[in-house]
C-alpha cells in the first residue's frame, strides 16, 4: 500500500468532514476558551488584556475581550497582526514576546496563539497583551543611576481598533512612507511590491479592501484588481519585492 504524507491525509480529512460539524467544532472551541480569557486577564491586572479572534470573520473578529490595554470590543476588527497571520492561513504559526507600539506612544508585549480545529485548520486566534510602557521606563531611569546606555528601543508600530477600515489605511500609509512617495511618484514595480506586499500582510481578505486600497491611491477598482493580479503573477525580486515588515509585527 503507498503511503500518504501527513498534510495529504489532513486534506483528505477535511474534505470528508461536512462543512457544518467542523463549524460547530470551531464554535466550540471559542466557546470554551471565553472563561480562560477572563482568567488570563483577571491573573496580570490591568496592565494586561487577553483578545479572543474568530478569522472566519476578519471585519468583526473578536468575539471575547478583557481588558483594556488596545480599548478592543467584542465585535471589533482584528489587528494588521492578525490580518498578516491570515494571510499565511494553515502555515500560520505562534508569535510569542514582540513588542510593538500602539496608539499614543503605548509600548506593547503581545503574543499571539493561533487556534486550530481537529483538521488542522487555523481559524482563530488568542492574543495576550501586556503594556509595557512603565517598565520600559524604569529600564532606561535603572540604565542612567547604573550608567550606563539603556539603548535603542524603537518597535514597530501597530495599528489596533475595532474599525477594520483604518487598519487597512495604517497600513497602506506605512507602505507609502517606506516608499517615501506617493502612488503617482512609484514606478511599475514599485506600484506592484506595494500590492504584493499589501496581499502578504492579509488585506485583501479583508471584505471591501480591494476597494478602499483604489480610493486611497485614486485609481479605479479595475486598476486596483489588475495590479493584485500581477502582484500575484510576478515574483519578488531585489528590494522592490522584498518584505522589510519588522519580525516582532509579523504574528
Amino acid at each position: 500500500m503507498d503511503s500518504q504524507d501527513p498534510q495529504t491525509l489532513r486534506e483528505e480529512e477535511r474534505e470528508e468532514e461536512p462543512v457544518e460539524e467542523r463549524e460547530r467544532e470551531r464554535d466550540v472551541i471559542l466557546r470554551a476558551l471565553a472563561p480562560v480569557v477572563d482568567g488570563i486577564a483577571a491573573t496580570f491586572g490591568p496592565v494586561c488584556e487577553v483578545v479572543l479572534h474568530d478569522y472566519r470573520r476578519p471585519e468583526r473578529s473578536v468575539v471575547a475581550v478583557a481588558g483594556a490595554v488596545t480599548g478592543r470590543t467584542v465585535g471589533g476588527a482584528m489587528s494588521e497582526i492578525g490580518m498578516r497571520v491570515l494571510a499565511r492561513g494553515d502555515a500560520a504559526v505562534d508569535e510569542l514576546n514582540y513588542v510593538t507600539r500602539a496608539g499614543a506612544g503605548k509600548l506593547v508585549k503581545s503574543s499571539t496563539m493561533v487556534l486550530r480545529d481537529s483538521t488542522n485548520a487555523v481559524f482563530g486566534a488568542l492574543c495576550v497583551n501586556v503594556d509595557v510602557t512603565e517598565v520600559d521606563r524604569a529600564r532606561a531611569v535603572l540604565a542612567a543611576l547604573a550608567g550606563a546606555a539603556a539603548g535603542p528601543s524603537d518597535p514597530p508600530a501597530t495599528t489596533f481598533g475595532d474599525d477594520i477600515d483604518s487598519v487597512v489605511d495604517a497600513l497602506l500609509d506605512a507602505h507609502l512612507l517606506r516608499q517615501d512617495q506617493t502612488w503617482a511618484g512609484l514606478d511599475r514595480p514599485r506600484r506592484l511590491a506595494l500590492f504584493r506586499s499589501l496581499d502578504e500582510h492579509g488585506v485583501f481578505a479583508v471584505r471591501r479592501a480591494i476597494e478602499q486600497t483604489a480610493a486611497r491611491l485614486g485609481i479605479s477598482r479595475a486598476s486596483a484588481y489588475t495590479y493584485l493580479s500581477q502582484a500575484r503573477a510576478t515574483p519578488a525580486t531585489g528590494a522592490d519585492g522584498a518584505d522589510d515588515t519588522p519580525e516582532g509585527a509579523r504574528s
